[in-house]
């Protein structure tokens, strides 16, 4: 059975318990996903099935691109990833739609995301420093401070937490609980939060405990 599929953010919203609890979810579009390609051990060196995720323009697309989803009869795809799996089922084929229903059952899945890019930051901003004093003459209130010594080891460590880039990084979160699974809307609502903007596209599988 394949372990998850291709997505995309579609927002956040709030929902009721039935005790009446109010419940903070993310509206997750599952799929429908196109099987492009069904990998072997044999002839791959390993077991996955390799799905692909929204259409693509043709003149946006390469021929290598154009000619490895022709063969399955398939438009070109956007996002193409693969799903590592132990055993190859027989109900799979090449060209075959997957849909959200892959979800039916399934009270917990990993989604992951890239989170969104925030440029260029500061420690405080970065990596929640403190600062200096405000007052009393402090030239740099949200400066990083000593970075390294100057005699021993004479250079700045690796890892030392200072300014740089944040955001936009790989994100994986786990065991998120699934409230309903929308099978009329290829949708998928979940308990939480999910890394990235609206929009985003997303990959969403089932939990280890799951499997």
């Amino acid at each position: 059975m394949i372990s998850g599929l291709l997505g995309k953010k579609l927002g956040m919203t709030q929902i009721f318990s039935k005790e009446g609890g109010l419940i903070p979810v993310t509206l997750l579009q599952a799929g429908p996903c196109d099987l492009l390609q069904i990998k072997s051990k044999e002839n791959d060196g390993y077991s996955a099935l390799q799905i692909g995720f929204e259409e693509k323009k043709k003149k946006r697309a390469s021929n290598a691109e154009i000619g490895h989803c022709s063969k399955v009869k398939a438009d070109v795809k956007r996002i193409i990833r693969e799903f590592r799996t132990d055993a190859l089922d027989t109900e799979y084929e090449p060209g075959q739609t997957l849909t959200v229903s892959v979800f039916d059952d399934v009270k917990s899945i990993d989604v992951v995301g890239t989170s969104k890019g925030k440029g260029f930051a500061g420690v405080m901003k970065r990596w929640g420093f403190s600062g200096g004093p405000s007052t009393h003459g402090c030239t740099t209130p949200r400066g990083a401070g000593s970075v390294g010594a100057g005699t021993s080891p004479g250079h700045v460590v690796k890892g030392k937490k200072m300014a740089g880039r944040m955001g936009g990084k790989r994100i994986t979160v786990k065991n998120l609980d699934v409230i309903k699974v929308d099978k009329d809307r290829d949708m998928l609502i979940v308990k939480g939060a999910v890394p990235g903007p609206n929009g985003g596209y997303v990959i969403i599988r089932k939990s280890r405990s799951e499997l």
